[in-house]
């Protein structure tokens, strides 16, 4: 089982284009890091900067969906989180370490490295909350979005690629941000039961909205990946999985 686990993931590594497996895997490292600065703080909406780039995972995962299968999708989805894990215990590491940062020198206030080392460090149940959410948002985006693109009458062009994104999107932020308000906001930091359910919707809105404005870019990348024959090795070891197998079992038939 481990082996064969292994050779997939030598193989989808292989077949995904390594642009959107960069994106994504700095995507979740870099809003985990950004989510420590609060960008909105209402009693009604709390937003953090993390959602400046959450967005960016979501587009990644509906586009690996599209083409290579949701089960790809979550299979890139655990790799990322593995590298934001192993990221997060390098960052513990360097906050223990001692020596200055560089802040410290223009300021030379030692209250500054204290800071600095607490920001990187991170919190262990921030970690954890990050990690139970993106792996439930993960599996819930790409099995919805394969689900609703299975069943669309025609599965092709910008608008069936918008509803099955746009939809997929909304419910997995949703699941994201209130797994992730639920385990850490609610349970560390003192929300009410209101502020979670507010600010998770408010803020799925928000990441929708990012993501509607970016999916074209995302739409036409997707295409020229079927185009070009993007992943064929991969499509071809699972032809059940992702829309590009179905096309290609397609032509083969009308070719015989």
């Amino acid at each position: 089982m481990l082996k064969k686990t292994l050779e997939d993931y030598r193989l989808l590594l292989r077949s995904v284009p390594s642009t959107n497996v960069a994106l994504f895997t700095l995507s979740v490292v870099l809003m985990n890091l950004l989510a420590n600065k609060e960008l909105v703080s209402l009693p009604y909406l709390a937003l953090d900067c993390g959602i400046t780039l959450s967005w960016v995972s979501f587009l990644c995962m509906d586009m690996i969906t599209k083409r290579f299968g949701a089960r790809a999708s979550i299979m890139v989805s655990v790799f990322a989180l593995v590298t934001n894990l192993a990221v997060a215990v390098l960052l513990w590491l360097v906050s223990l370490a001692p020596g200055h940062w560089g802040a410290y020198y223009t300021s030379g206030l030692s209250a500054v490295d204290q800071g600095l080392n607490a920001t990187i460090a991170g919190s262990w149940f921030v970690v954890f909350g990050s990690s139970v959410s993106m792996l439930f948002s993960s599996a819930t985006n790409s099995l919805l979005n394969q689900f609703i693109g299975r069943r669309l009458a025609s599965n092709e062009g910008f608008g069936s690629f918008a509803k099955r994104v746009y939809a997929s999107t909304l419910v997995g932020q949703l699941v994201d941000n209130l797994t992730f308000a639920i385990i850490v906001s609610h349970t560390f930091f003192g929300w009410t039961w209101a502020q979670v359910v507010s600010c998770s919707i408010t803020g799925a809105l928000v990441e929708l909205l990012c993501e509607v404005v970016l999916s074209p870019v995302g739409y036409r990348a997707v295409r020229a990946w079927e185009r070009d024959g993007v992943g064929a090795a991969w499509l071809a070891a699972h032809p059940t999985e992702g829309d590009g197998a179905q096309s290609r079992s397609a032509s083969t038939v009308g070719e015989a």
